[in-house]
């Protein structure tokens, strides 16, 4: 099992940036593959990117490629997202998720296994 603590949110003008962190803590960070989600309210659960085991490996869906950038450290159990260029429509409460066997480029949230609290981020215009 592993738990999932996320920083780093907060309000922020149109073409700001904002720089989450996902603390995690629990089974060889190494062995997951990681993502970021976001849910604005009355929206379902958007997957925004999401890295390799080993960080060698990345995805993004158009909406925020080229903006949002992931990483991990596994030496510090951590996975950053960096967001760039942030607009209004980002405005959402973003989580990191765990998944044990899945895979870096899986959008779904249902395979994946392990969940942070989230953190809010809001945009301004």
């Amino acid at each position: 099992q592993v738990q999932l603590v996320e920083s780093g949110g907060g309000m922020v003008q149109a073409g700001g940036s904002l720089r989450l962190s996902c603390a995690a803590s629990g089974r060889p960070f190494s062995s997951y593959v990681m993502g970021w989600f976001r849910q604005a309210p009355g929206k379902d659960r958007e997957f925004v990117a999401g890295i390799s085991r080993t960080g060698g490996n990345v995805y993004y869906p158009d909406s925020v490629k080229g903006r949002f950038t992931i990483s991990r450290d596994n030496a510090k159990n951590t996975v950053d997202l960096q967001m760039n260029s942030l607009k209004p429509e980002d405005t959402a409460v973003y989580y990191c998720a765990a998944d044990r066997s899945g895979t870096y480029y899986n959008t779904r949230s249902e395979p994946y296994d392990y969940w942070g609290q989230g953190t809010q981020v809001t945009v301004s215009s």
